[in-house]
């Protein structure tokens, strides 16, 4: 039984419709890797999230260390994790982090139930504290073997590549791509006789916008620089469209700061409209400093209290935080 090296599923050649299918078996990459590393041909593999949280159940018999791999816009979601094992918490993508944020503000700002044994802030781009990850790898592991989760699109086996490249002499590749499921099992890495990183499956953050996005939109809403806050004063009561993707009803009184890609437009209509009424509608009551979470898209702060109309897909989860 052989595994692709890019995505972990079982190499066969009996149903090209199937994972893992090859023609010939003795290659090492299925043609779904070789298609998407080569042609940015993505074919989606439907497996539903119960697939992937049993493989976290297994990782939870072990004990090992799990590097849990998040990033800026997506923290809320790991409060809806059940990891029991000790965690080292992987800020990824810090190129995407306005500058202007303190580090360690940032990471001591993360409130979670799980069993947090370290934080680091990373940029595999640029090797930004990878030797420093690194180190408390090594510091934190109980064996030899270091599990890798996170959700889709959390940089997750970015990360792992270029732990390969940086760390050992193994010349083996993950195959990466922004749409969801490209990683279907679990990836056994050897950097070092010391060392084995296990790459898992991104895990479908159910509510995320990007599950039901196409290429092309998460092109837009996926950041691929720093993120510029746009600041919006709302000096009377307003509509605000973004990119057709939802709506914001705003009232007087409050400066909103958007959080979000940007390449997605923003639009100011100051009467009244029935654009995007069609979606479903979320009454907010947002503190003062408060953030409108939008899952998968990133947030909105609002600088002081205030009422909120959002409307966005049905299928998107909203949420409002301290």
């Amino acid at each position: 039984m052989t595994k692709c090296i890019g995505c972990g599923a079982i190499l066969q050649n009996e149903d090209i419709n199937k994972e893992g299918y090859v023609q010939d078996l003795t290659k090492n990459l299925c043609e779904r890797c070789f298609r998407i590393r080569h042609y940015n041909d993505y074919k989606f593999i439907d497996k539903d999230n119960e697939y992937y949280l049993n493989i976290i159940k297994q990782i939870e018999k072990t004990n090992d260390l799990v590097i849990l791999v998040t990033d800026f816009l997506n923290l809320e979601s790991l409060n809806e994790l059940n990891i029991k094992n000790p965690v080292l918490l992987v800020l990824a993508k810090r190129d995407l982090i306005p500058r202007h944020l303190d580090e360690n503000k940032l990471l001591n700002s993360i409130k979670t139930e799980l069993n947090i044994v370290d934080k680091v802030i990373v940029c595999s781009k640029n090797n930004y504290n990878l030797d420093l990850l690194y180190e408390k790898i090594n510091k934190y592991k109980k064996s030899n073997k270091v599990y890798v989760v996170g959700y889709t699109n959390a940089g997750k086996s970015t990360l792992i590549n270029k732990l390969i490249k940086d760390y050992s002499e193994n010349n083996r590749e993950i195959t990466t791509s922004i749409l969801p499921s490209t990683t279907l099992d679990l990836i056994d890495v050897k950097i070092n006789d010391n060392l084995n990183i296990i790459d898992t499956p991104g895990l479908l953050d159910e509510g995320s916008i990007i599950l039901d996005a196409n290429s092309d939109l998460l092109n837009k809403i996926l950041p691929k620089k720093e993120l510029k806050p746009s600041v919006i004063q709302v000096k009377v009561d307003q509509t605000i469209i973004i990119d057709n993707l939802f709506r914001i009803d705003a009232k007087k009184g409050t400066n909103l700061i958007f959080y979000i890609s940007n390449d997605l437009k923003l639009e100011r209509i100051y009467k009244p409209t029935n654009k995007l009424e069609n979606l479903k509608c979320h009454n907010l009551n947002v503190p003062e400093n408060g953030d409108i979470v939008i899952k998968g898209l990133g947030f909105i702060k609002s600088t002081n209290n205030t009422k909120i109309k959002l409307y966005i897909d049905k299928n998107v989860k909203v949420s409002v935080r301290n």
